[in-house]
């Protein structure tokens, strides 16, 4: 929105810097931290009023949860309040990328609101069906993946690039839209699944965008994209100032998530920052390098994966619980320490994805 303030320059005035990506990157992040310090306290004492027990407590979890009964859930709007409010601020809104991983992360919130609505009306932890969970977000995986085709260049339209491997593509035609829903709709409920323990999947979310607003910073610059050899999708620079937006939101979130949690992000964030993520990626031409960035997210979601599957057939359990940080939950760690040993192994795990870049 502020990008028409460039309107009343005259090239060597304030009014120029808004028509650089970073210097309105760095806007966004500060207007989503500000947005959580000042959102943050009265959001969550409307919802501790509003939904008297918090968020229901699994049965079956690890005993050192039942502690945490009574905490609200639902805090996602924050993050999403305060990455949606500075994205319309600061990014140019004639870009379709911009408004393409917007309407992902609002779809995928909503069907996260209802779910959790759901929980903490009726007090267990069912939540809207996961057959409906699953249809909605495979209508809106599908929505976007062809949405960022229709804006992809002529020559990258429906094709797979590969990390390392330099130009070289492969066509998938009109199966880039499912393979575009697996990696939405994928990324949304594996770090759905990663929100289990206070600050454990905000943190690695947030590096996850801060690497993927690098990328698409890159990317959407000829320059750079002909100094790293990479495929050049002109737009994505824009999806910077959403990524920027999302980290200041996040911090302002963890401020408050940090153990113990006065709030969870629920599946009202987990499901709109994992379905921002895939979106981002697919946009980006970045998809595989999204499983690698977002490592732990895989790693969760295949520990449920494996669990399920081997219980299925032989009646035994791989994992003590899964997901993966409750195995690890019940082995004695301490909750502090799985979520910083978790966060470590995010930051390695994005600095691999962004040598992919470089390494061709």
């Amino acid at each position: 929105m502020l990008f028409w303030l460039t309107e009343l320059s005259d090239g060597g005035d304030l009014f120029n810097l808004f028509r650089y990506i970073t210097f309105r990157a760095g806007g966004a992040f500060l207007t989503a931290l500000l947005f959580g310090f000042l959102f943050g306290p009265p959001l969550i004492n409307v919802l501790r009023r509003k939904q008297g027990k918090g968020q229901p407590i699994r049965d079956d979890g690890p005993e050192a949860h039942f502690a945490k009964a009574g905490t609200p859930t639902m805090g996602g709007l924050l993050i999403v309040g305060a990455l949606v409010t500075a994205t319309l601020l600061w990014a140019r809104l004639d870009n379709p990328f911009v408004w393409m991983v917007l309407f992902v992360t609002l779809s995928f919130g909503l069907i996260g609101f209802a779910d959790d609505y759901a929980k903490v009306s009726k007090q267990n932890t069912a939540g809207v069906p996961g057959r409906v969970r699953i249809l909605l977000g495979i209508l809106i995986a599908a929505i976007a993946g062809y949405w960022a085709a229709m804006y992809h260049p002529d020559a990258l339209r429906w094709q797979l690039a590969l990390p390392v491997f330099k130009d070289t593509l492969i066509n998938m035609g009109y199966v880039f839209v499912p393979f575009a829903v697996i990696v939405i709709v994928g990324a949304a409920n594996s770090v759905n699944l990663t929100d289990g323990l206070d600050g454990l999947a905000i943190m690695p979310v947030m590096i996850a965008a801060g690497t993927l607003g690098i990328i698409a910073y890159a990317v959407g610059r000829v320059d750079f994209t002909e100094y790293l050899d990479v495929h050049y999708v002109p737009g994505t620079g824009e999806i910077l100032i959403f990524c920027a937006a999302l980290f200041g939101g996040g911090l302002g979130f963890l401020w408050y998530n940090a153990p113990p949690a006065a709030v969870f992000m629920g599946d009202t964030g987990s499901l709109a920052l994992g379905g921002a993520l895939g979106a981002i990626a697919v946009a980006t031409k970045h998809e595989i390098v999204l499983a690698i960035v977002g490592g732990l997210f895989v790693v969760e979601a295949l520990s449920v994966i494996i669990q399920v599957l081997y219980f299925k057939s032989t009646g035994k359990r791989v994992f003590l619980m899964a997901p993966i940080h409750h195995h690890y939950e019940k082995k004695g760690w301490a909750e502090p320490t799985i979520v910083i040993r978790f966060w470590i192994i995010s930051l390695i795990l994005a600095m691999i994805g962004l040598a992919t870049l470089k390494v061709r």
